[in-house]
């Protein structure tokens, strides 16, 4: 479902915003060289599950960086007359 945004720093921004997708890659590196050693998967018992928002949003005026949730819960309290 479309939901209105609104920047939670600068206010005015109603329009232009960067969706950022988190993709989450679990894996495991040699501790010297920072190399990759493998990719881990996600069903792995011992590997901590990543339990963050899935998507963060940019402002596209003033440029921060917030949780999806702040720019929507932001034009919720902030509708457009």
């Amino acid at each position: 479902m479309p939901v209105p945004y609104l920047c939670p720093a600068c206010g005015t921004n109603r329009s232009r915003f960067n969706v950022i997708e988190q993709v989450v890659q679990s894996v495991r590196k040699d501790p010297r060289t920072g190399e990759i050693l493998e990719v881990i998967p996600p069903e792995d018992p011992l590997q901590h599950p990543y339990r963050a928002e899935k998507y963060r949003v940019q402002c596209g005026v003033c440029g921060v960086i917030e949780p999806e949730e702040r720019f929507i819960q932001r034009a919720i309290h902030n509708r457009l007359s």
